[in-house]
């Protein structure tokens, strides 16, 4: 694979040269050759990258997943260049087929173009620089700047049945921590911060603390300790939580990470819900919470099912008002609603709105809607709500174009 590897590498990297030698070629000499060696350079690094990490063994899993990251971002950016040095290639083979056709029927002198102030192949090649530009730009922009570019959403809900003493009370909520993708602690301090000035009455975080394995977390555990409030935090699992990313070496070194899971929402003095449920009591009102595993639909080693609303439910049927913490906003419709229409609200995540989006005033776009009906922010049906949180950290690609990072405060008033 590896021998693979480098020979399509190299092979883009020959075609991509084909535009910078084209673009290139009337610019000062300096310039010219100073272009072409970095390029060169870049290229001779990023086989070695390759085969670092694919045949040697790197202790440091952060430093793998940031090589395979700029190279995937690299050449994904040179791909999409090599369509218009396609473009113009086929262009060139045409007009030699059109030549030698014609050369066997006119004089030569009788064939000859004149090119013009840019020749169509120079015109290409600049073009092709530019659009391989746009993605490597952007991709790096995301990562630099929007994987930290943290958003507070407001949101009301009103509820009929809300008890008096609960009137007004803030849920604030983070959803989709993963660790394994966050590299600035100072941004990361500052997110946690501007969900803790807003001063929620109660936290609830839904699920991917970690992407791969648990000890991921234990160099953030100082961060979001932090997290606290007067009627305290409330965890689930996600689909991450549960060592199903990687392979493991034996059955109980795969058990022994999820112990240790448990120990992560415990030491960070999260209450963490396995379905289960809690009650929250001020003035002799109370609010039932409930929790459940992750509940997914998908194949199950990635989505595993293991949510049981028929454990966490049963003593909270008197509650006037039910709050469901789960992480994938599918059980929704698949379960949730269906089953338990007396649920007023499910707070979910696990979309992360694709990371990718765009915005233009209430017009909101993102590939996530083709895969989920519920994506991102409220939805109502009836008399029961769905808040999908965008999430706080980022999975695969390290960074978020038109989609930030999310922290979510949501106010229950009475109807």
């Amino acid at each position: 694979m590896t021998a693979g590897g480098i020979l399509l590498m190299l092979l883009v990297d020959l075609y991509t040269y084909q535009a910078i030698r084209t673009a290139s070629h009337a610019s000062h000499r300096l310039v010219k050759n100073s272009t072409r060696g970095i390029f060169w350079l870049t290229s001779i690094l990023s086989v070695f990258s390759l085969i670092w990490v694919v045949l040697i063994d790197i202790s440091n899993e952060k430093l793998r997943q940031w090589l395979v990251i700029v190279l995937a971002i690299l050449y994904f950016s040179k791909i999409l260049l090599l369509v218009f040095v396609i473009i113009d290639d086929i262009r060139r083979g045409i007009l030699l087929a059109n030549r030698f056709m014609k050369k066997r029927w006119q004089r030569e002198a009788e064939v000859v173009e004149e090119e013009p102030f840019i020749s169509r192949s120079e015109f290409l090649s600049r073009t092709a620089i530019v659009a391989g530009s746009v993605p490597l730009t952007g991709l790096s922009f995301g990562i630099l700047t929007g994987a930290h570019d943290y958003r507070v959403r407001k949101q009301v809900i009103r509820l009929p049945h809300l008890p008096k003493a609960f009137d007004g009370i803030l849920l604030g909520q983070i959803s989709d921590i993963h660790t394994g993708s966050l590299f600035n602690k100072t941004a990361i301090r500052g997110g946690v911060d501007l969900l803790m000035q807003e001063k929620p009455d109660v936290i609830f975080f839904t699920g991917d603390l970690v992407t791969i394995e648990t000890r991921e977390a234990k160099d953030y555990v100082p961060i979001f300790e932090k997290l606290k409030a007067p009627l305290g935090v409330f965890s689930v699992t996600g689909n991450h939580d549960y060592g199903n990313y990687r392979e493991w070496s034996t059955p109980e070194a795969k058990r022994k990470n999820f112990e240790d899971m448990l120990a992560a929402h415990k030491q960070l003095g999260y209450d963490l819900l396995m379905n289960e449920h809690r009650f929250l009591e001020t003035g002799g009102d109370k609010l039932a919470i409930l929790g459940v595993e992750n509940w997914g639909v998908g194949p199950a080693h990635r989505f595993p099912k293991y949510g049981k609303l028929d454990l966490a439910y049963p003593g909270t049927e008197e509650a006037p008002v039910k709050i469901l913490l789960s992480h994938d906003p599918t059980h929704w419709d698949a379960q949730i609603r269906p089953e338990y229409g007396n649920i007023d609200l499910t707070l979910s995540g696990h979309t992360h709105g694709y990371q990718l989006g765009v915005n233009l005033g209430s017009y909101t776009w993102s590939p996530a809607q083709y895969r989920f009906k519920q994506w991102a922010g409220l939805y109502q049906e009836g008399n029961q709500y769905l808040y999908v949180n965008r999430g706080f950290g980022c999975v695969g690609y390290p960074g978020r174009i038109g989609m930030p990072p999310e922290l979510t405060l949501i106010q229950l008033k009475r109807s």
